[in-house]
């Protein structure tokens, strides 16, 4: 039975020193993508936290239980993604029906979930942590709300830059760019907690 300490470092590790957008730089695309207003950025987060959670312990259960007993896990990746893919077709249909509203303003970046890398990373990492059923459910909640943070403060930072004079040459992707590399230097910063 793994202690509460060993999951509150699993939860602080995921979300500050090891940010799978800031430090492990997976994710970037909708990270850059749907950071231009706050609610888009909380939309993301919240379809990546069910996906991410999902797909993790799917993922995981379909590793232990058929990729290891038939001798396959060369097909780790493959599967992995076929399931990533199906999840967030599940996700895309009930966006659809339940808040059209972000459906449109996630626009093509839902579909751009099933090819995150992030989620993907998060399957692939718990399996060569060997974690358990327990500690990769809460890596995989854990890495979405790190990558939920990143996005909404990307976001807010990206707002503040909107309404700043900036050269001309430094407006739009020059200075979000500049921006997320200092979110992510100060995420460094975390690096002594645990």
């Amino acid at each position: 039975m793994e202690s509460m300490e060993s999951y509150l470092v699993i939860v602080v590790s995921a979300i500050f020193i090891n940010n799978i957008v800031l430090s492990r730089f997976l994710g970037i695309c909708p990270f850059l993508g749907v950071s231009r207003s706050i609610t888009t950025a909380v939309g993301m987060g919240g379809a990546v936290l069910f996906v991410m959670t999902v797909a993790t312990l799917v993922t995981f259960l379909l590793h232990h239980f058929l990729l290891i007993p038939l001798g396959i896990t060369y097909l780790q990746t493959v599967a992995y993604i076929l399931i990533i893919a199906f999840l967030v077709q599940v996700v895309e249909i009930v966006l659809k029906k339940v808040s059209p509203d972000l459906y449109q303003a996630l626009g093509v970046f839902l579909p751009l979930i099933t090819t995150n890398c992030a989620i993907l990373g998060v399957a692939i990492l718990v399996i060569q942590q060997d974690f358990t059923l327990m500690e990769s459910v809460v890596f995989a909640i854990s890495n979405a709300l790190g990558f939920t943070l990143a996005i909404v403060l990307f976001s807010s930072l990206r707002g503040q830059l909107e309404r700043s004079e900036l050269p001309p040459a430094m407006k739009g992707v020059p200075a979000a760019l500049i921006i997320a590399g200092i979110l992510s230097m100060a995420f460094m910063g975390f690096a002594g907690l645990v």
